[in-house]
C-alpha cells in the first residue's frame, strides 16, 4: 500500500472524540483498533524499508563510484519514509474514512 498517498498530515490535529466512539461504541475499544492498525502499519512499512535497503547491502562494490551512487539511492529511500506520515496518524485516518475492519472476537461467542 502506498500510505504516502492517504492524505494524513504529518501533523497532531485536534479530533472530536464523539467521531470515535460511534465506530465501536465504546473510546477504549477505539484506541485498542487504533493501536493494533499502527502496529501493522509500521510492521508493513518496517518491512518495506528493510526489503529495498537489502538489495543495496547485497549487491555491495569495491568500486568508489558505484557506493556513491548507491548511497544516493539509499538517502533518496530514506527520506521518502521520513516524509511517510507515522504509523498512529495513518490508522487515525483509516479509522474515520472507515477504511479499517475490525471484529471483537469474544462478542461474537455471545452470539
Amino acid at each position: 500500500m502506498d500510505y504516502k498517498k492517504t492524505g494524513a498530515t504529518q501533523e497532531c490535529v485536534t479530533r472530536n472524540i464523539q467521531n470515535f466512539d460511534k465506530l465501536t461504541g465504546n473510546i477504549y475499544e477505539t484506541i485498542v483498533v487504533l493501536g493494533k492498525r499502527a502496529n501493522q502499519i509500521s510492521a508493513d512499512l518496517k518491512e518495506e524499508l528493510q526489503g529495498k535497503i537489502s538489495e543495496y547491502s547485497q549487491n555491495a562494490r569495491a568500486e568508489s563510484m558505484d557506493d556513491i551512487f548507491e548511497n544516493r539511492e539509499q538517502i533518496e529511500i530514506a527520506k521518502f519514509y521520513e516524509t511517510v506520515p507515522k504509523a498512529s496518524l495513518l490508522a487515525t485516518q483509516e479509522l474515520l474514512f472507515d477504511q479499517i475492519y475490525f471484529r471483537d472476537p469474544s462478542k461474537d461467542l455471545e452470539l
